[in-house]
């Protein structure tokens, strides 16, 4: 099952705010070195890191390298970040079990004030069927492309072979350049991304290619839901197909079941191509050759080819990236006292990066991106927002504009779930991959939060872009949405409210659903979406719905207790038994505007979270979420201290990415949750003081702050 990109496009938007500066005494400064601001956090790596693999990609494909450039010692990784080529429209899926159906699945019915509704959450009697929706369809890797190294014994060389390693990813023209030797034989390669094809381009030089000592290896396995993405040990049950093109130029035809793609390598200069194995291949670079160049080029369809040249792709790759770098917003920290500065200075220029080649494509990413595979490969809807809002914040609405699409293709899908469960509108699932169908969980289909987020973004594209055109591109994904929002609040007569659930598991996900009730994010969110969607029917000349004023006009007021805001109204022990996972709460003010929320509650609630909070529980992006709270409180330093928090799910990999646990080494919400905090404390919000620059950093002298091209949160 291969999906087509929505859109293929890479657009920037190019205007720059005004440029503003924040520290005791400072004035204005010139525009911001960003070439050097870049280049100072360029990774380096000079050992083998299972942990920091490095990437190459432009936001639809990524290829994930080891210090050799390319994906030679896959085995050395298997216990840090597994090396992969991954795309958005590479999916497979298994057989269907025999004789069984998906339609089959059964749904569990959940009491919901008097009216069954059925949720796919149970596995009892079906456990076939359920683990099989959970695994399909999943995120293939492409390919492993690699080299083979043999001495001058003409052995094989292994990693212990390999010595003087110096890896640089260098961020402003997106290259990575590999030295090392095998030997006393030098190797250099670099490595690069196409960036609006799924190619890589690939040059090395070394005297191993004039002895015959160096080979390019291309294998495949068959598909799997597993962190690799691969299982090599079924070789029956796919096909590699070899199919000459042209002199230098071949294409290698892919069918995994009912998937097909292919994949077209060329390159420049004399050499051979040749089939080793089933599903193993060799380009052997001519003998008496000092360097060697090949593009590897990957499609859903058998179709014909623009050429493509690895130099011209090297042109590509560093005009791309020099663009990207220079548009949009831009923070540099450089001159802060603080020393935690230019630690944090790292983590926001390679969150930018890393989001940029993982988080903005034609559909959500998953939690790993385009790295590896986490939960099957599949996307969560409710980390979309940490993935991508921040795009619009840092003036690149275009990288978040690319996924939304997606929104209104399962449209009807998402319809088709909230009429299955007696509601009007549509149902956003919550775990799930390009085909728009939810995957069972004992979790996931009982989340909410997901719900206003399609709203939010379409509010992000008309503040950027106002106008008919965002208005009627989002109009029926913010109405429906609304309308189900609407539908799914429940009124209670006796009371003369409407209330959020049962059944609900809220954003923190440690609470029973028949148990849960008016979870305080989620109430906040239903009341900015539901007001939020009444002002695009006014944008659109059209009287608000009045089922949703109804539901706006008595919905529930934030569940409060002993003076701090709790999980849900029926969790009094949130700051005791319940004090872990994600603190939720917080983000009805700092992630939302907060309108029906009392500050100086929610500031009683921030100083209980820091106070008694269990950090080892806690997810990549609760820091940022804290930040974001405390920066709309006033209150500065604690924002600074929650994005440095030395806590083990807050660690910073030298990559870049954000690491969970040994089977979550990388957790791109956390990098993009980063950049949207960043964006708060930086530019503010709107309603927040035009006359205070940089509103969430602290004024105490040790942070010096300049900022170009930001917008203020919702």
């Amino acid at each position: 099952m291969l999906f087509e990109p929505f859109s293929r496009r890479i657009l920037f938007t190019a205007s720059l705010a005004g440029l503003s500066r924040v520290g005791a005494g400072k004035s204005a400064s010139p525009s911001i070195d960003r070439r050097r601001l870049v280049q100072r956090h360029n990774p380096i790596l000079r050992q083998m890191d299972p942990l920091s693999p490095l990437s190459v990609g432009n936001g639809e494909f990524t290829f994930t390298a080891d210090v050799t450039g390319l994906q030679s010692f896959p085995g050395e990784y298997s216990s840090g970040i597994p090396l992969c080529t991954q795309s958005h429209w590479g999916w497979h899926s298994f057989p269907v079990p025999a004789g069984m159906s998906v339609s089959d699945f059964r749904m569990t019915p959940m009491d919901t004030y008097g009216r069954m509704v059925g949720y796919p959450i149970k596995a009892e009697g079906q456990k076939e069927m359920y683990q099989w929706l959970r695994e399909n369809p999943h995120r293939l890797n492409l390919a492993r492309i690699g080299f083979v190294f043999r001495k001058a014994d003409g052995s094989a060389a292994v990693v212990a072979d390999l010595r003087e390693m110096q890896q640089t990813l260098d961020l402003w023209t997106g290259v990575l350049v590999s030295r090392y030797r095998l030997g006393e034989e030098k190797v250099t390669v670099q490595t690069c991304a196409h960036p609006r094809e799924d190619a890589i381009a690939v040059r090395v030089e070394s005297s191993l290619i004039r002895r015959g000592n160096l080979e390019i290896m291309i294998s495949f396995p068959y598909g799997s839901p597993g962190m690799d993405a691969s299982d090599w040990a079924k070789p029956e049950r796919h096909a590699s197909t070899l199919v000459p093109l042209e002199a230098r130029k071949i294409r290698i035809v892919r069918r995994l079941d009912e998937a097909s793609y292919q994949v077209e390598v060329g390159w420049a200069v004399d050499g051979s191509f040749r089939q080793a194995a089933p599903h193993e291949y060799r380009l052997q670079p001519g003998k008496g050759l000092s360097g060697f160049e090949f593009v590897a080029r990957f499609s859903p369809k058998s179709k014909p080819f623009a050429p493509l040249s690895a130099p011209r792709t090297f042109e590509e790759s560093e005009e791309h990236w020099r663009r990207f770098w220079a548009s949009g917003a831009a923070v540099d920290l450089e001159g802060s006292s603080d020393a935690r500065a230019g630690e944090l200075e790292r983590r926001i220029v390679l969150s930018q990066y890393l989001t940029a080649i993982q988080c903005a494509g034609s559909v959500p990413p998953q939690e790993t991106g385009l790295t590896c595979n986490s939960w099957n490969g599949k996307f969560h809807l409710e980390m979309h927002w940490w993935h991508a809002a921040h795009f619009a914040l840092w003036n690149r609405l275009a990288l978040l504009e690319k996924s939304l699409d997606w929104y209104r293709a399962i449209l009807p899908e998402a319809r088709k779930t909230a009429e299955r469960q007696g509601y009007a509108g549509a149902r956003w699932p919550k775990m799930v991959g390009p085909d728009g169908r939810e995957s069972p969980s004992p979790i996931g289909p009982l989340l909410v939060w997901q719900q206003p987020h399609p709203i939010y973004y379409a509010e992000l594209c008309h503040r950027t872009r106002p106008g008919a055109e965002s208005l009627q591109r989002f109009q029926d994904v913010v109405f429906q949405t609304a309308d189900f929002m609407a539908s799914f609040a429940y009124y209670q007569k006796e009371k003369d409210r409407f209330v959020l659930g049962p059944p609900l598991i809220p954003a923190q996900e440690n609470h029973a659903p028949a148990g849960t009730w008016n979870a305080c994010y989620e109430l906040a969110y239903w009341r900015w979406g539901l007001e939020t969607a009444c002002q695009w029917r006014q944008r659109l000349g059209q009287k608000p719905d009045p089922s949703w004023l109804r539901v706006l006009s008595k919905l529930s007021s934030l569940p409060v207790r002993e003076g701090v805001y709790l999980a849900h109204e029926n969790c009094p022990e949130t700051f005791q038994q319940k004090n872990l996972d994600h603190p939720s709460m917080l983000a009805a003010l700092g992630v939302l505007p907060g309108k029906g929320v009392d500050r100086e509650t929610m500031r009683r609630t921030l100083q209980a979270v820091l106070r008694d909070w269990r950090w080892e529980s806690t997810w990549g992006w609760d820091y940022p979420m804290i930040a974001m709270t405390a920066a709309r409180l006033g209150e500065p330093e604690k924002a600074v201290d929650a994005l440095l928090l030395e806590t083990p799910k807050n660690r910073y990999l030298p990559n870049g990415h954000n690491w969970q646990r040994a089977n979550l080494p990388l957790y791109l919400p956390g990098n993009g949750g980063l950049l949207a905090a960043i964006a708060v404390m930086t530019a503010g919000w709107e309603g927040s003081s035009k006359a205070e620059s940089h509103p969430g950093w602290p004024r105490d002298g040790r942070w010096q702050v300049r900022s170009e091209g930001f917008l203020p949160i919702l």
